[in-house]
């Protein structure tokens, strides 16, 4: 049993303030990070251990602290993409992946979702495979899935703005939000996309049936999408703007415009 303290506590704002009770728990995989400070103190290594005890695989250990060390210049993101990368490289058990992702710890279910995306070459095979990723109830799983599938949606950007667009419409706010968040023109921490830099008209299709979305998690990225777009193409997104505050006299629609126009109206 979980301590009810450490269930109901609240992110340590810096590394310094972090619970030594919690770290312990975390490296066991017994609980969620809580926010960046806790993922940042995690040692995978120490947790992928126990993982591999778990599932038998103790002897695929080796591999995986070859591969971490061999970094130039190890963080903590790197390391979940590389521990993640090398497990997709030594199976595609599928029953092993079915366990990881219904882990505890949401960086297992990181490396799952990292592993899982180097087994697919067609862009509708990843997107699919991705998809319970989008929804996982994590908010650091479904920023990895971007790290992990944004690079190929971008080489093959149309197939892949066709198949999202089809999203638009699930009751998943989670899943919505990643048709946007996940093909921002410029994004955080991600690879631009010029084409949407240049012609960002090609992404009504993931925008337009959001404009008025009921949750505020998907507007949020609706609004930074355009932001992103006005840094290039900022008449485009007024127009966009002023075309979508008279078909849409929403209170959702209005959040949009305001945050997509914050560039251009500072």
């Amino acid at each position: 049993m979980i301590p009810e303290h450490i269930k109901n506590r609240k992110g340590a704002r810096s590394l310094k303030d972090l619970n030594s009770e919690v770290i312990e728990y975390l490296n066991k995989g017994l609980i969620e990070t809580r926010n960046l400070m806790e993922w940042l103190a995690t040692d995978q290594l120490a947790l992928l251990k126990l993982v591999l005890k778990d599932l038998g695989k103790e002897s695929w250990y080796i591999d995986f602290e070859t591969a971490v060390n061999a970094q130039k210049k190890p963080t903590a993101n790197s390391n979940t993409k590389v521990i993640g990368q090398t497990l997709g490289l030594l199976t595609r058990d599928k029953s092993i992946f079915d366990t990881l992702k219904a882990h505890t710890s949401d960086l297992v279910r990181c490396w799952a979702c990292w592993a899982e995306s180097t087994h697919h070459d067609d862009i509708s095979d990843l997107i699919s495979a991705m998809k319970p990723y989008v929804s996982d109830k994590h908010f650091g799983v479904r920023e990895v899935v971007i790290f992990a599938s944004k690079d190929r949606m971008i080489e093959d950007l149309d197939s892949s703005i066709d198949i999202l667009s089809k999203w638009t419409k699930d009751k998943d706010e989670n899943i919505r939000r990643f048709t946007v968040e996940s093909l921002r023109p410029i994004g955080v921490w991600t690879k631009k996309i010029p084409d949407f830099q240049k012609s960002p008209e090609k992404g009504i299709p993931l925008l337009e049936p959001l404009k008025s979305d009921t949750s505020k998690y998907v507007r949020d990225s609706v609004g930074n999408w355009l932001n992103d777009a006005s840094k290039s193409q900022p008449d485009w997104v007024k127009s966009i703007c002023n075309k979508w505050e008279k078909e849409s006299s929403t209170k959702e629609t209005a959040y949009i415009i305001k945050k997509g126009l914050r560039t251009i109206n500072k």
